[in-house]
């Protein structure tokens, strides 16, 4: 590797290599190498679980009320192969990637290649700077992807978001009444209401319980003020 590829990789990531084979490394693609064993695969290994443990820990100190299933939802929607390909391309680690001829001939690199290239420099800088130095290098980079996953999983889970909301603005939880059910069985409709510190929602029907409780959770969202009314505007095919 020249000196100017490993520069600009070491300005992407803020850091300054004790080691400088470690970037190296870091950025040198099987199809370069000799032996696998002198490519970045190993770090690769290695990256993934670090950058899953700190997304991880990550979520469970921003979001302290959420639940386990709350937290791996959010993890997969903000940390894919896709999601590290992305960060990889818009940092410029792709074009860094050392390869080898028979690759250059194609039109572009895999996304695999920029997913696995982030992977290996976060290996290569635990190695060389500890966890420390991965944290301020990722957590720039990750908390917008994780709020914006909560902001994706929100709009489908109101319910998840009232409880979080009724446990710190009121300290209790959200309960859900059913006011009335319609229809067989094998079919049956429901009309249920929250109530929430001492006040009762507008109610909402649902072909099952659940939708009818999500149903509610958005009108008592929409009424706090939580979400825009424009959101719930389609009125439920049962809806008396």
């Amino acid at each position: 590797m020249n000196d100017e590829v490993r520069a600009q990789a070491q300005r992407i990531l803020g850091y300054q290599f004790n080691d400088p084979s470690l970037i190296d490394l870091s950025l040198r693609h099987a199809s370069i190498s000799d032996s696998r064993l002198d490519s970045n695969e190993r770090l690769e290994f290695l990256g993934d679980s670090i950058l899953g443990m700190i997304v991880c820990e990550r979520i469970f100190t921003r979001y302290p009320d959420y639940l386990e299933g709350e937290m791996t939802k959010i993890k997969s929607l903000a940390v894919s192969r896709k999601i590290c390909a992305k960060i990889a391309i818009e940092l410029g680690l792709d074009q860094l990637i050392i390869v080898g001829k028979g690759m250059l001939t194609q039109p572009a690199l895999p996304q695999s290649l920029a997913a696995a290239v982030l992977e290996s420099v976060i290996a290569a800088l635990y190695i060389d700077g500890g966890m420390d130095t991965v944290r301020g290098f990722l957590e720039p980079l990750l908390d917008p992807l994780l709020d914006e996953a909560v902001d994706s999983g929100h709009q489908n889970n109101f319910k998840s978001v009232l409880q979080q909301h009724a446990q710190k603005a009121f300290g209790v939880s959200p309960s859900y009444r059913v006011l009335n059910e319609k229809g067989p069985d094998h079919a049956k409709a429901f009309h249920i209401a929250v109530e929430l510190d001492g006040q009762r929602f507008d109610p909402c029907w649902g072909q099952s319980k659940k939708s009818a409780e999500q149903g509610a959770a958005k009108s008592a969202l929409t009424h706090l003020g939580l979400i825009k009314s424009e959101i719930i505007t389609q009125p439920d095919e049962n809806e008396e």
